[in-house]
């Protein structure tokens, strides 16, 4: 019998983070079972953390940072996952698994994981081992599998992309795909009524591999899950948030944490500085921690003090400015470059939407310097 949360995503975040909270809960039995996940890419550093977690013996994730004031440095040996596979190789084992005892899938698919495939057609839905290229895709395969052979009933959904209503958003897009594949209506009917797509957002900085597979990452930790009437959550864990109100929780994350990182990234692609420069290099630099500062209190606090969470906002930058502290995460800004023209667009941009439709009278120079320079001028 298969593990009853299906994950795709292999990245050392969701190690560090989701896949975490799961091994910890299952030791005090508040998850519903363990893990198998699913590697969407070629990537070989995926292939090599499949390999590793096939054998079945956990990972570390190494916990390093300040907590409040107190140094944290500690180990966690993780082993809620159970099962590893490659899509394009293990796609029959993956299509099985999806029909049996599957309850909870999770994705963390990258910056352009909701992008289709103009190579995927119905033709992936007949089981005869054509591979879905691209996830919406895939998860539309698996989701029409379950529900033509009648095995189960529907899934509880958590995608972790740094999408803005990222459940909406992926039920959306997969939606729209059946549409397309003139699939039957009854089907979609389905995928809205039986399936439940959770809007969640990710916060903790996992810094660095362990290799062959483990990870790095700050004390920092919280993954909030928007409240969904029949959702099944996959685990219990102190760092879990079920709230009615997402949207707070994104727009800190998103414009304080976010928006600092890619100022930071971009201080450092149109400045030239050196390749190996990390986040905390950077926070030690006068000039770059000078400019960051300005930044979220001129630029960016205006914002949330027009809506009336100016306090909760100040309280936050004191977190965050502990967090890119960390003298423990090796956190390189090239890194955090990658795709950097694509997180313009969603961490700064609608921040300056925003701004203009609370009518803030700052005049916010530096960001809109930077949207201006991506051609994403108001």
């Amino acid at each position: 019998m298969s593990e009853p949360i299906l994950q795709f995503g292999t990245s050392r975040f969701l190690l560090a983070h989701v896949d975490m909270f799961v091994s910890q809960a299952l030791e005090r039995g508040d998850a519903i079972g363990g893990i198998s996940v699913v590697q969407t890419t070629g990537n070989p550093a995926s292939h090599a953390r499949v390999a590793a977690l096939s054998q079945g013996a956990g990972y570390p994730v190494r916990i390093r940072g300040s907590d409040g004031g107190a140094i944290v440095d500690k180990s966690i040996v993780c082993h809620a996952i159970r099962d590893a596979w490659v899509a394009d190789r293990d796609w029959a084992a993956v299509r099985r698994a999806a029909m049996d005892n599957v309850r909870v899938v999770v994705s963390n698919t990258g910056d352009m994981g909701y992008r289709l495939d103009a190579r995927d057609s119905a033709d992936v839905l007949k089981g005869d081992g054509i591979v879905p290229r691209s996830y919406p895709a895939k998860l539309l395969a698996l989701l029409y599998a379950r529900w033509h052979e009648r095995a189960h009933g529907g899934v509880s959904i958590f995608p972790c992309e740094l999408v803005q209503n990222n459940g909406d958003t992926l039920r959306g897009i997969v939606l729209d795909l059946a549409r397309q594949w003139a699939l039957p209506d009854a089907f979609a009917d389905y995928l809205q009524r039986d399936c439940v797509w959770v809007n969640s957002l990710v916060d903790r900085i996992v810094s660095a591999p362990i290799d062959p597979v483990g990870a790095v990452a700050e004390p920092y930790a919280l993954w909030a899950i928007e409240r969904r009437a029949c959702m099944e959550m996959p685990c219990t864990h102190e760092n879990i948030v079920i709230t009615d109100d997402l949207r707070i929780y994104e727009r800190l994350k998103l414009f304080f944490l976010n928006l600092g990182h890619s100022w930071l990234a971009e201080q450092w692609i149109t400045g030239g500085r050196p390749s190996s420069e990390t986040v905390l290099d950077a926070m030690n630099d006068p000039c770059l921690r000078d400019g960051l500062e300005t930044v979220w209190q001129e630029e960016v606090l205006p914002v949330f003090a027009a809506m009336d969470q100016r306090d909760r906002a100040e309280r936050y930058i004191g977190s965050v400015r502990e967090r890119l502290m960390n003298p423990h995460l090796d956190h390189r800004i090239a890194d955090i470059a990658q795709n950097h023209a694509e997180k313009i667009k969603r961490r700064v941009l609608p921040l300056i939407e925003l701004a203009d439709s609370l009518a803030v009278r700052a005049a916010q120079p530096h960001l809109r310097a930077v949207i201006a320079r991506y051609g994403l001028s108001r």
